[in-house]
């Protein structure tokens, strides 16, 4: 009887000392639990940064134009996409003079997202290019039988000067992030300016991408600029790269969605959602987190936002506030957590993204830059979207839509 009851107090104990590390971990805010558990995922962390969010076309490229005619030494960039009109020509006009002036200048672009182009850079531009002592080179070539690119993507926007500032984000480099397109009316997008150690992790991608296109191993620290910042932001970088790190984007998204505690804000243009990332919004909305979508009623192709609405629905029927944009095409990716952290990158919520390409993704350890994401989300609410609803739903896809939507995402979920 006495060991019974021995027994009884030790399991009362135990079962006491483990709910006391259940509520002391529960106690941790949410970006404290993302950034541990990030830790153990073995994602790097760059510590003391300086970021700045450039909200629209005309604001990233007019701070990056004026870096880069400030640039010394290197001018790196690797881009989904340059399309050959005003922007780029402008840019490119830039990059010959300092060329001239013995700016080592490489490019990488990716050939589907150029071959794909409105406006594709041309053999005669590339080759001008080249001529002026621009490296320049295409990951991927568009070429016959053309199956190489079924898969595999550089979806990268990387720009970085002097090894001291780089940019990255949503935006490619075209006239549509300034003048918008007639199918969609504006282009808007989220891209950042970073300064500070994260420098050197955007500088390791690019070398990689550099060594797979061209062979060529650019020497390890010869490319490092002065990265101090006055700044104290705590970025993690999470790069996406098939083989090496393939659930890399999917996981960090699942676990920052995981952690939350309160409040999920998101915006993305193309949510065909994979299961993980799904069950994770739909498990954080049945413990009571606030989930709220943006995304665009118009889109840049009609089966995106056919799905997209399905998805959408999905959402709403469990509790998540759905707003659809009218202003335009919203193209950005970003993500906010408990007004704590954020993030903003190159990837999409679909399978292409998560699955297949070579995408990054900054996740920025800053209530004051989380908030201004913040103040964005909540102002395009305000004077730009609408509440989804049933009702609403019902309006904008009639019955042949729906048809659509669930043929085209049974086939997105086979990917």
């Amino acid at each position: 009887m006495y060991l019974c009851i021995q027994m009884n107090r030790r399991q009362i104990l135990f079962l006491l000392i483990y709910l006391a590390g259940m509520l002391a971990v529960y106690a941790q805010r949410s970006d404290e639990r993302t950034i541990a558990d990030f830790r153990h995922m073995g994602i790097p962390f760059y510590e003391d940064n300086e970021v700045r969010l450039l909200a629209t076309g005309p604001v990233k490229f007019r701070d990056m134009f004026a870096e880069i005619e400030q640039a010394r030494q290197f001018i790196h960039m690797d881009y989904f996409k340059f399309q050959e009109d005003s922007i780029c020509g402008v840019l490119f006009g830039i990059l010959k003079r300092k060329a001239s002036e013995g700016v080592k200048i490489r490019i990488v672009y990716d050939g589907f997202g150029n071959k794909c182009s409105d406006l594709p850079l041309t053999k005669d531009f590339l080759k001008e290019m080249r001529s002026c002592g621009i490296e320049i080179e295409a990951f991927d070539k568009f070429r016959f039988p053309w199956i190489n690119h079924v898969f595999h993507r550089d979806h990268h926007k990387i720009a970085i000067i002097d090894g001291s500032v780089c940019y990255t984000g949503g935006m490619n480099v075209a006239d549509y992030y300034l003048h918008g397109k007639p199918e969609v009316g504006e282009w808007r997008d989220m891209h950042i300016r970073m300064h500070g150690p994260i420098v050197d992790g955007y500088e390791r991608i690019f070398e990689r991408m550099w060594y797979v296109v061209t062979g060529e191993l650019l020497t390890p620290g010869a490319y490092t600029g002065e990265n101090r910042s006055c700044d104290h932001v705590l970025v993690a970088l999470a790069d996406r790269v098939p083989r090496l790190s393939p659930d890399m984007m999917r996981n960090t998204y699942c676990t920052a969605i995981d952690n939350a505690q309160h409040l999920v804000q998101i915006v993305n243009p193309y949510p065909c959602l994979s299961n993980p990332v799904r069950r994770a919004l739909n498990n954080a909305l049945a413990r009571g987190v606030r989930v709220q979508f943006m995304v665009s009623e118009k889109s840049d192709g009609q089966s995106n936002a056919d799905v997209t609405g399905l998805e959408m629905r999905k959402l709403m029927k469990r509790g998540a506030e759905i707003y659809y944009y009218r202003g335009g095409f919203h193209h950005s990716k970003v993500m906010m957590v408990d007004g704590l952290f954020c993030t903003v990158g190159t990837a999409n919520l679909d399978a292409r993204s998560l699955k297949f390409d070579y995408e990054i993704n900054s996740f920025i350890f800053s209530p004051e830059i989380t908030a201004e994401l913040q103040q964005i989300f909540h102002n395009d609410v305000e004077q730009r979207c609408y509440l989804l609803t049933p009702e609403t739903w019902n309006e904008l896809f009639p019955p042949c839509r729906r048809v659509r939507a669930r043929i085209l995402m049974s086939i997105k979920g086979l990917l």
